[in-house]
């Protein structure tokens, strides 16, 4: 049985032409004022990477990455997952330096992504990354950076909303942002799931920058799986909306400050994952050689999504679906694109 359910009586705002419209002017907007806010530059990124690089986001560590062979090139090529880790060994490249960074379009593959209204096997995001130094490795420099992402997209919203006065039906984001950690969350519903839990907090508050995540809780789980290699699990997170339209949290980013040669140490050691030590992005890391840095992706589709007042993230994105997937849309009246 499909996961997608359309929300009784949904009917989109805009029509076909004018969420195509939308979405395009949305993107320029909010890619301006990220850039502004973070003093990001936009740089090209690679769509596929080398197999042995250890470059690809090994996400959860069970998603399978589509891989290929390519004429004249001994390795195996990898569609990227994210580029959490090819954007540190860019600024490198790049010779970028503290307080700036980088930006980019990332598209992605996650063929074992569960389908539903907010997941897709086409992934598109902003990733951006920037270098910061170890006095702006805190908790403190993490919410600052928060804030002006979340500020970025109530002022991308409210241009939107001018151009087109329908949009005026959906609520308006919350400037302000509750922060909470994994833990406290945990403590708070200790009989909730993860997802429950999120859904709990989000309602209530609108938007939520939820941190911590990765490592064991008191219960002995995780929140959520994190890769061990990007984010500090201590100074990381997501940010959250509640989505009016499906009456649920909708995670727009997954960010934090990424991990020094010591934390990598622990998270490694801690996620049983000690054989990617050897690898050539690891090595460089444990030895020293990148830039400290903080990053993160910002999802196009699921920000389309919630600025634009969709149901389903195939009404502002092009992919495949599964058959329940395109029976429950069509009997809804819903068009994928």
């Amino acid at each position: 049985m499909g996961k997608t359910v359309i929300p009784e009586g949904y009917r989109s705002l805009l029509s076909l032409y004018e969420t195509q419209k939308a979405i395009s002017l949305l993107k320029r907007l909010f890619e301006d004022r990220l850039a502004g806010a973070l003093r990001l530059h936009r740089v090209s990124a690679p769509l596929f990477v080398s197999a042995s690089s250890g470059l690809n986001d090994d996400l959860n560590g069970v998603e399978r990455p589509v891989s290929f062979e390519i004429n004249r090139v001994e390795d195996t090529a990898q569609v990227v997952h994210s580029l959490a880790k090819w954007k540190r060994l860019a600024l490198k490249r790049y010779q970028f330096h503290p307080g700036e960074g980088l930006y980019t379009d990332m598209n992605a593959i996650r063929r074992d992504e569960e389908l539903d209204n907010l997941h897709s096997a086409y992934v598109d995001q902003w990733d951006w990354e920037k270098i910061i130094t170890q006095e702006d490795r805190t908790r403190d420099y993490l919410k600052q950076t928060v804030n002006a992402i979340v500020r970025a997209l109530v002022d991308t919203q409210s241009f939107l909303r001018s151009v087109f006065p329908q949009l005026s039906a959906l609520p308006e984001l919350p400037s302000q942002v509750t922060f909470v950690t994994a833990q406290d969350l945990e403590d708070l519903y200790p009989q909730l799931s993860p997802k429950e839990r999120e859904n709990t907090i989000v309602r209530e508050h609108g938007a939520v920058f939820l941190m911590g995540i990765g490592g064991k809780l008191k219960s002995g789980q995780p929140h959520d799986g994190r890769a061990p290699d990007y984010d500090d699990w201590n100074l990381n997170g997501d940010i959250l909306f509640w989505d009016s339209v499906n009456g649920q949290a909708i995670e727009l980013s997954s960010m934090g400050i990424r991990v020094s040669p010591e934390s990598l140490d622990r998270q490694l050691t801690l996620a049983g994952c000690d054989s990617r030590r050897s690898l050539p992005f690891h090595r460089m890391l444990l030895n020293g050689e990148l830039p400290l840095t903080m990053g993160g992706g910002i999802g196009q589709s699921r920000v389309s999504m919630l600025l634009l007042g969709k149901a389903h993230i195939g009404e502002v994105q092009s992919s495949l679906w599964d058959p329940d997937t395109v029976r429950a849309c069509e009997q809804a009246g819903v068009v994928l694109l």
